[in-house]
């Protein structure tokens, strides 16, 4: 990995791949088939790309206990324990509405109900992520979600992996779906005659689901548009050098765009640092696409001042932020744009993307200077409440019409105004 001085300026921005004009007029196309024909256009693109042809869409009941009981009895007990620190985790999210009791018997408040209905897209083949079927169902389940939907890829043999399957029947979702791709994306914004639409959809996926997403964005709401993963380790010389590299490699495996960084204050760390990525690289069974990334987007800065390389942290804004350095904790009061914060030695990433309980769906591309992480509040909508008496109403919509009247709408003036007088 290049070692240079911090300087400013230094981003997380990568110019992605993909959404050209040619892929953009596949999604298209395959949205509005699916919209003219439902079905019949998914079962089309499920055989074109996906290599089978669905008899049925709908996994059985029979298919998810056997996909279910298939997995290593270990891995299910596992899951099982990640899935319940994570609904503990959310469970601590969950809001309820209010009530503000004015004078007179007036009130305002605030009602929060969840979502109908949503749908996940997890992806398949070999980016078959079990974990992502808990961080995304848990939360909605949380908030109160009644219809929750899964639609995957599934392989030639027309079956999910066992891991998904299995997280799915931890979590006691029923209704999935062999889908994926665009088509996916389009059967859950606009629904079939097998699949009812849902009200929002979320699940990461490859360029063609991604930009599905965003075409559907206003029929449906949608989670994010997620880039590649990327990881920040803010570290100084109390860090031990093959540790930082390991975590460094977590997120550079992922994908050849995935982003991997290392601002510390110490340039011996930095050294060592780098010789030992290249030296646990040879092992990585995903070398490939971890070395293009670390050539490509990986990146050892040398800060002068731990305050200098809080600064750069917060300027970059990372996905993923490690702080491993004397006093982490205070060190982490003063980061104030990260996806998900992980302090000390022994929170490394991945502790976070499969059994802490805190979320992995989390925003990339330094998009979170604005954006959160998923959470309860991603599955629920809240709605304004107004109760006025006729003695608030009396004192107050002179005022209001007014400032109806100050912006010429003389409708809105007329409508405060025609309340109150007896009538005929």
């Amino acid at each position: 990995m290049k070692i240079t001085k911090l300087a400013k300026g230094i981003s997380l921005k990568r110019p992605l791949e993909g959404g050209n004009e040619e892929q953009l007029k596949v999604v298209r196309q395959v949205l509005a088939d699916v919209r003219a024909q439902g079905d019949t256009a998914i079962r089309f693109y499920t055989e074109k790309w996906d290599g089978f042809a669905p008899d049925h869409l709908r996994v059985t009941k029979d298919e998810i206990e056997e996909g279910a009981n298939s997995l290593d009895q270990q891995l299910y007990a596992d899951l099982t324990e990640a899935a319940q620190n994570i609904r503990f985790y959310h469970e601590q999210q969950k809001r309820s509405g209010y009530r503000l009791e004015l004078e007179d018997g007036s009130w305002l408040g605030q009602r929060i109900t969840a979502l109908d209905a949503v749908g996940l897209y997890v992806p398949g083949g070999t980016a078959a992520y079990p974990s992502s079927v808990l961080m995304n169902v848990i939360p909605a389940q949380v908030a109160g979600v009644k219809r929750i939907v899964i639609t995957s890829p599934a392989g030639r043999d027309g079956k999910l992996p066992p891991g998904v399957l299995a997280a799915a029947h931890i979590l006691g979702v029923e209704e999935i779906y062999k889908i994926g791709g665009a088509q996916a994306i389009a059967a859950l914004a606009y629904g079939t005659e097998t699949i009812s639409p849902v009200d929002k959809i979320t699940g990461p996926g490859n360029i063609f689901v991604a930009l599905a997403k965003r075409e559907v964005f206003g029929e449906v709401a949608i989670d994010m548009i997620a880039g590649p993963s990327e990881i920040a380790v803010l570290a100084d010389d109390t860090a031990f050098a093959d540790e930082i590299a390991a975590d460094l490699l977590s997120q550079a495996e992922h994908d050849k765009l995935a982003c991997a960084i290392l601002v510390t204050t110490s340039e011996q760390l930095a050294k060592k640092v780098a010789e030992e990525v290249e030296k646990q690289l040879i092992t990585l069974p995903r070398e490939e696409v971890a070395r293009a990334s670390i050539e490509k987007f990986g990146a050892i800065y040398v800060a002068e001042t731990l305050a200098d390389a809080v600064d750069a942290i917060n300027s970059l804004a990372p996905e993923h932020l490690e702080i491993v350095t004397k006093n982490a904790e205070a060190v982490a009061e003063q980061v104030r744009h990260a996806g998900g914060i992980f302090i000390g030695r022994y929170s490394s990433e991945p502790v976070g993307d499969y059994f802490a309980g805190t979320n992995h769906v989390l925003p990339t591309n330094s998009t979170a200077r604005f954006a959160s992480g998923l959470n309860v509040d991603d599955f629920v909508k809240k709605s304004s409440v107004v109760f006025y008496s006729e003695k608030t109403w009396a004192e107050n919509a002179p005022k209001i019409a007014r400032l109806a009247r100050m912006e010429g709408l003389e409708g809105h003036a007329r409508a405060v105004e025609s309340r109150g007088w007896e009538k005929e």
